[in-house]
């Protein structure tokens, strides 16, 4: 595990192990601040492990005139590129064209908008598609004969977290998962706050010059009940819901999907094998952690693919769902889907106590800059923080360059022969040039210790219990990878038991 850092008496006490206070932390411990961030469950244990997946500027939010919040989520787009290639890559993105929805002159024109505002360099620019000869058009019903291809990035949700909270540790922040606050209150001009260890229920109190309330959907909640306050601005709870199905097609294109309801779907090649479809936008009741994909849910994005492709997906077909709710600052639309994905930094401030900083909204692909505009708000009580430094600088693996993920897996492969590719593949994209260091001097995979299931061994889940604070087999099948796709529920139970064993009582 990380070292547990002094956490007493800091600048900083985050609440909320989500990508926004994760990335805060990062950003504020790299110019000097102390910092302790607590995280009542896992590290990306809600909203930042079910999206869906992608570094986007968000092509339909040009609809709504959020053109400010396009133009960042472009421009992060590549800076987040370069600084995680191993966790993410660019990907094509097939728009079939739809004669009864959008015209094909508003897709043009909103494709050239996404080419120009942002400041692309890395990505290739949009063009037009003949799907009656491009292999895109051959899953795809014959009526669709002409679409658009644009560029957007992939990105493993979870990880991102993780790599931010492992480079905030590594800077000095103490990163405390399964850590509830139970109570904070000013007191002169500090924040005295009670976290509880989940795991064994003690307490301890610790004090901060700021409170930083990332608690996605439950931060109304907690401004309510732990701090009994009130806040100006409000969270809108929103599910988006995800199913994943056997693969669908071959090729390694992304589908974007226009339905009759103004919304549109993904269909974006997953974890080799399978097909991610997602998502949805649904108002949601009830604590946050107990989002499922309903029957409904999972009917729409059914119903939804299978007006494009040629052979219908159903239920049936679904192995997997997962579902996530999104805190949306709520600005008052009337559809759920038309919720502003921008964010919203509320600043309690009070002559004679400390501050409190509330995150509402805002999506992954700018959490840098959420992170940059937090830290720009609480600059008068910091002045001797230093200057914003995130940009460009790589998240542990990362330090290599952005088109060279292929040479590397070859040349990892080189190294330890006895991987397969796709097992190399899969280090690699989790773990960058932090493979070499797990792996060790290890020359066959008897080396590495027992293995649990799909490739996953024992000098694996060390590492992960060991440096991103996994303590169940759900941590690592479900957040940490997408194991839990191929492994075998007896599997991962009998992993579970030896995680358990090596925690100790």
């Amino acid at each position: 595990m990380p070292i547990d850092h002094d956490s007493s008496s800091v600048d900083l006490l985050i609440i909320g192990g989500g990508i926004n206070g994760c990335g805060i932390a990062r950003d504020a411990a790299g110019r000097g601040l102390s910092v302790t961030l607590c995280e009542m469950s896992d590290l990306a244990q809600a909203t930042s492990s079910a999206s869906t997946k992608l570094f986007h500027g968000g092509l339909r939010y040009l609809e709504h005139y959020e053109f400010r919040l396009v133009r960042e989520s472009l421009t992060e787009r590549e800076v987040l590129l370069r600084a995680m290639p191993h966790i993410s890559w660019p990907m094509r993105f097939v728009l079939p064209h739809h004669r009864g929805l959008r015209p094909a002159w508003l897709l043009r024109l909103g494709l050239f908008l996404y080419d120009h505002i942002g400041g692309r360099k890395l990505l290739p620019a949009s063009k037009h598609l003949n799907l009656r000869t491009d292999p895109a058009g051959g899953p795809l019903k014959p009526l669709y004969t002409k679409g658009f291809e644009y560029s957007d990035c992939w990105v493993d949700d979870a990880r991102l977290v993780i790599l931010n909270a492992r480079d905030a540790a590594a800077k000095g922040a103490a990163i405390l998962p399964r850590t509830k606050l139970v109570s904070a209150e000013r007191t002169g001009p500090v924040w005295t706050a009670v976290l509880r260890d989940m795991t064994n229920g003690d307490e301890r109190t610790v004090t901060a010059r700021c409170l930083v309330n990332a608690a996605g959907p439950w931060a109304t909640d907690l401004i309510r009940q732990q701090l009994r306050g009130n806040a100006t601005a409000q969270v809108r709870l929103v599910r988006g819901s995800h199913i994943v199905t056997r693969q669908l097609f071959a090729h390694d294109r992304c589908y974007i999907f226009q339905n009759r309801d103004g919304r549109i779907v993904f269909a974006i090649p997953y974890e080799d094998d399978f097909t991610l479809i997602g998502t949805t936008d649904q108002d949601h009741d009830g604590d946050p952690a107990n989002a499922v994909c309903t029957a409904a849910e999972t009917a729409y994005l059914c119903a939804a693919v299978s007006e494009y492709f040629s052979k219908p997906v159903t239920p049936d077909d679904v192995v997997w769902t997962y579902s996530g709710v999104r805190p949306l600052y709520d600005d008052g639309a009337t559809a759920a889907s038309h919720a502003t994905r921008d964010y919203t930094l509320e600043l309690d401030e009070r002559q004679d106590g400390p501050p409190l900083l509330n995150i509402f909204g805002g999506k992954i692909t700018t959490y840098r800059r959420l992170a940059e505009a937090a830290l720009a708000k609480l600059s008068p009580h910091f002045p001797a923080m230093g200057r914003p430094w995130t940009a460009g600088v790589p998240l542990p693996g990362g330090d290599f360059p952005v088109n060279a993920r292929t040479k590397e897996i070859a040349q990892l492969r080189n190294t330890y022969p006895f991987l397969t590719e796709r097992w190399a593949a899969r280090l690699w994209r989790s773990y960058g040039t932090e493979t070499r260091t797990i792996l060790g001097n290890a020359t066959a995979p008897a080396d590495l210790g027992q293995t649990f299931g799909a490739d996953l061994t024992e000098r694996e889940v060390i590492w992960l219990m060991d440096h991103e604070w996994a303590q169940t087999a759900e941590d690592i099948v479900w957040r940490r990878s997408k194991l839990g796709l191929r492994m075998k529920p007896a599997e991962i139970t009998a992993m579970n038991a030896w995680m358990q064993q090596r925690l100790g009582p």
